[in-house]
């Protein structure tokens, strides 16, 4: 598989009254083909943030865009630009990261929770400043990490959304 330069395409979703940013790395293949986070089947994500807070699993944009917004969350990547063979974090290179200052500017982020250790590890390199809100590694809700099941997943990240 060939390297790509790639452009993230679809905005943040976050309004006035989110407290918690919640970062991944970059989209997926499919998240790029759907135009929003977490398109992958497999991926947790919503699963996940639907468990936690007792909810029907989003479906549409729409609803997942409501129900982040109902529990002031918001949802961006790191990375704006970069190469990367599909949707494969490890192979990342010459990225150029997005200004948080965009989301940091317009609402009272309190934490930044970072889905995976590639997002953490990119955060760290080329995002995380003085004056920036606490940032924590989770746990990824990729399909990737195997070893982590749904409920497993839902604990770790419920003690930093509740």
């Amino acid at each position: 598989m060939e390297y790509i330069q790639v452009q993230h395409t679809f905005p943040p979703v976050y309004d006035k009254h989110s407290r918690i940013l919640i970062l991944g790395s970059f989209p997926s293949v499919k998240s790029r083909e759907q135009q929003f986070y977490y398109g992958h089947p497999q991926n947790r994500f919503w699963k996940m943030l639907a468990g936690i807070f007792r909810e029907e699993i989003p479906v549409t944009v729409t609803q997942k865009q409501e129900l982040l917004l109902r529990h002031q969350l918001a949802v961006w990547d790191v990375i704006d630009s970069c190469e990367i063979k599909g949707s494969s974090d490890s192979s990342i290179r010459n990225v150029i990261p997005n200004d948080m200052k965009r989301i940091l500017g317009q609402a009272d982020i309190q934490k930044i929770l970072l889905n995976g250790g590639k997002a953490y590890e990119l955060y760290c390199r080329y995002c995380d400043r003085e004056q920036m809100p606490k940032a924590v590694k989770m746990p990824s809700t990729s399909p990737a990490n195997a070893a982590w099941s749904l409920d497993r997943l839902m604990e770790s990240w419920r003690k930093e959304l509740e």
